[in-house]
């Protein structure tokens, strides 16, 4: 049973009582807002483990909501659309959301995502018994601090930018399938036509690359997937 504090954000008050009631079951703690800027309130005023963001919403919508959150703070965010279309998944992925889920959805499929996102954050910030600093070419990952850093300036990414880039930097040289990505750091079973990790791994490169299109640090390897180095 968890003890975290979950923020749902959806204007339809149907839904937020609706997932209230899975997440009250589960243990945890739940803070509700109706529009985006109630959320951004909260967020200021309440610490919160993690936020279940829906797109469509009056005042702020969720994507600009998601965009603000970023500015401070690397709270693991999923996302709810009642729009199915490919390109919005990939917006709200690439302004820094760590999941997606379309509505309509199985609550219990969003308790397992949340318990997820829980896990990986919570073993991303959790200290460990000694100091370990990875570093190549002027670019640092603390896996003590779980801080990123390139030529002195600090980076910051989101929880699953890390997860990605820790995996790949500490299996350094090899190649791993897409499929395998998703399944170790999103710790579900991935499915046909799933661009996430792609989405993720590009935005992963404009923070962390001189050049993108040009990676030093996180190759594709064409027709297999990604890995860390030469």
């Amino acid at each position: 049973m968890g003890q975290e504090t979950i923020l749902i954000v959806d204007d339809e008050k149907e839904i937020r009582d609706l997932i209230e009631i899975y997440l009250k079951n589960e243990g945890y703690i739940v803070e509700k807002a109706g529009t985006g800027l109630e959320a951004l309130q909260l967020v200021e005023e309440r610490q919160i483990d993690l936020i279940i963001l829906d797109v469509m919403m009056p005042v702020v919508n969720g994507i600009d909501a998601c965009i603000k959150i970023r500015e401070q703070y690397n709270t693991p965010i999923i996302m709810l659309s009642a729009k199915v279309e490919d390109i919005d998944k990939i917006l709200g992925l690439s302004v820094g959301a760590d999941d997606y889920l379309a509505k309509p959805f199985n609550p219990l499929e969003l308790i397992a995502r949340v318990k997820a996102q829980l896990r990986r954050f919570t073993k991303l910030n959790t200290a460990h018994t000694s100091s370990k600093v990875l570093e190549q070419d002027g670019l640092t990952l603390n896996l003590e601090t779980g801080k990123v850093h390139k030529n002195g300036d600090e980076i910051n990414l989101t929880p699953t930018e890390l997860s990605i880039l820790k995996l790949l930097w500490m299996n350094k040289g090899m190649v791993f399938k897409i499929e395998t990505i998703y399944e170790r750091v999103w710790g579900q079973e991935y499915f046909d036509n799933n661009n996430t990790v792609m989405v993720h791994i590009r935005k992963l490169r404009e923070k962390i690359e001189e050049n993108p299109r040009t990676p030093d640090y996180i190759y594709t390897v064409w027709g297999v997937g990604y890995k860390f180095g030469e």
